[in-house]
């Protein structure tokens, strides 16, 4: 079974430090763990959760029907997107709570399980583009990167060769192409929205999602069964827990230590890393591991958290903190959704509509933001289609026409309409601000006595505006392909139905890179300015946010560091 924790060694024989800890196994950590004991180093990785391996039907509920369970699918305390969801944890876990100042609305996701967040998360893996790198320069908002497209270009390449990923080439300003696997075929309703957004001068290509359409590394093409998020078991799409995590075992360089909470990272005399100290969370006991390099990979939010709580008399504000920036300038992904009621998708011939777990067809931004109110764009995701019916399934009936039903006369307006509905989400990029951050809480600890976040948030006009494009956007398409709205239009009192912060789960920066260490915590390679043999790996560093979902960059950048860092080790800085 994957990652089941091997035996702590007794702190009395003071054991060799390892090359290098982890801490958190996701996208970052585990592309670091795969790329550090590939090239020869001894690795330990910290996972706060427990045990996962897709492969496994004790984990995996990828074979399962509705009618397995007396809760046909409905979500659990710890499985908020359905009982069979393959992500373990929650916006709320038992016994760590996080703290929001007055006035705030953020909601802070946190997965407790080895492979984290990529266990879940949608797929979309879209590349940033150049001008992603370099906005500040553009328009004079938020700060521009210290690098640039062209340096992680090369990594984003790596990446899709390693994992996969489907898509087309487009050649489409600031959209960059990558090293695609074939894209499926539009579903039914995805091909009425391709027409319909064709007509209205609305870009609509295929999707870009890391589930490999033909054989890659032993891993078996996907199968369309359309539950990726219950965890595959023929390892057809990407997570890191079988895809980076299990490679890395393999080589018997790599300890995979579960159910190990950080609560610092520890600093000898001349204020370098020593390594972590950590809760066992099964015993409660208080456990410290050495190496010569530690690397952050906790998520944004909780790498901040490690930081802030890592103080010492060489690092008085917490560790990679002298410019003051640790928590600050923290964004989410802004977010709103429509949906509506299509009558020329009635009736449709049933037929097997699964696909992938996720869109065949997407909308990158399609406009030029000089020529509009706002100052960055959005894509959008579309949902519909004849999925499986589970818990909730359809629950908007009564707004169908004829406003539901009993009995027979129901169970056939069920038949009728199931199909016969679109839905659209935006995902748009939010510019940094000072209001939105994050901080120790200064009297609230969890239950292992470690200090919580404090969470502040604000949106502002840029967001807002976005917000209520999309709105009229989704609107303007439904409309057009003969549908009706199923929700009013969300007025500015109500902030055009913007998401929560936090609950898009695209929490970036935080840990930020930048030019100089008057302004950021870590230099262009994820290195602390304050102690050289501590990286980031996970969405920490990132400057800005970008209008497209940010697994992929996390990936690359993650890739590029740990390549860094052996580069060093070679080179004896290390």
């Amino acid at each position: 079974m994957l990652a089941m924790p091997q035996q702590a060694p007794s702190r009395a024989r003071a054991p060799e430090p390892y090359d290098v800890i982890i801490v958190g196994s996701g996208a970052g950590g585990g592309m670091a763990a795969y790329e550090l004991t590939k090239a020869g180093a001894r690795v330990l990785v910290l996972e706060a959760g427990g045990p996962w391996d897709n492969t496994s039907a004790q984990y995996s509920a990828m074979l399962k029907m509705p009618y397995d369970s007396p809760r046909r699918g409905a979500s659990t305390a710890d499985r908020p997107f359905g009982e069979w969801d393959a992500c373990i944890g929650g916006w709320n876990i038992p016994g760590e709570p996080y703290t929001r100042a007055e006035g705030t609305r953020f909601d802070w996701w946190r997965a407790r399980m080895v492979g984290g967040r990529t266990n879940h998360w949608g797929r979309i893996s879209l590349r940033f583009g150049p001008d992603d790198f370099r906005r500040k320069s553009i328009d004079g908002l938020g700060d521009d990167w210290p690098i640039t497209y062209d340096d992680v270009k090369p990594w984003y390449d790596e990446v899709d060769k390693l994992i996969g990923i489907f898509g087309s080439v487009e050649n489409l300003p600031n959209e960059p192409d990558g090293i695609f696997h074939p894209a499926p075929a539009p579903r039914y309703h995805e091909r009425l929205i391709k027409q319909t957004c064709d007509t209205m001068g609305i870009t609509c290509i295929p999707a870009r999602l890391s589930v490999i359409t033909k054989p890659l590394n032993g891993r078996a093409p996907c199968h369309y069964c359309g539950q990726c998020n219950r965890g595959c078991m023929t390892n057809s799409n990407f997570s890191s827990t079988n895809v980076l995590l299990t490679p890395a075992l393999r080589t018997g360089r790599l300890r995979l230590q579960t159910h190990a909470m950080a609560r610092e990272v520890t600093t000898g005399p001349d204020g370098r890393a020593t390594g972590v100290s950590y809760i066992d969370t099964q015993t409660g006991e208080d456990k410290h591991v050495s190496a010569r390099v530690v690397v952050l990979a906790a998520s944004a939010c909780e790498s901040a958290r490690i930081l802030l709580n890592s103080k010492s008399a060489r690092h008085p504000q917490g560790l990679a903190n002298s410019s003051g920036v640790v928590g600050k300038w923290l964004t989410d992904t802004t977010g709103a959704g429509v949906s509506g009621y299509i009558p020329r998708l009635e009736d449709v011939p049933r037929h097997n509509a699964d696909g992938v777990g996720g869109n065949h067809i997407m909308m990158p931004w399609w406009l030029d933001n000089r020529k509009l109110d706002f100052p960055r764009g959005y894509h959008i995701e579309v949902g519909g289609g004849l999925g499986m019916p589970t818990y909730g399934f359809m629950g908007s009936i009564h707004n169908y026409p004829g406003g539901g039903g009993y009995g027979a006369d129901l169970k056939q307006r069920y038949r009728k309409y199931w199909g016969a509905s679109v839905s659209f989400d935006g995902r748009g990029e939010m510019i940094a601000n000072e209001k939105s951050y994050c901080e120790l809480d200064p009297t609230v600890t969890d239950r292992f006595g470690i200090p919580v976040l404090r969470f502040h948030w604000q949106w502002t006009d840029h967001e807002y505006l976005q917000v209520k494009h999309m709105q009229e956007t989704f609107r303007a398409i439904i409309h057009e392909m003969g549908g009706e709205v199923f929700s009013p239009m969300p007025t500015r009192e109500q902030g055009y139905g913007i998401a929560n912060g936090g609950a898009i789960i695209h929490e970036l920066g935080g840990v930020r890179m930048g030019p100089t260490e008057r302004d950021s915590a870590l230099n262009s390679n994820c290195q602390a300015w304050d102690c050289d043999n501590l990286f980031v790996a996970d969405g920490g560093p990132f400057v800005s946010q970008a209008d497209k979902n940010p697994t992929w960059t996390i990936m690359a950048l993650a890739m590029r560091t740990s390549a860094y860092i052996m580069q060093q080790r070679r080179a004896g800085a290390l």
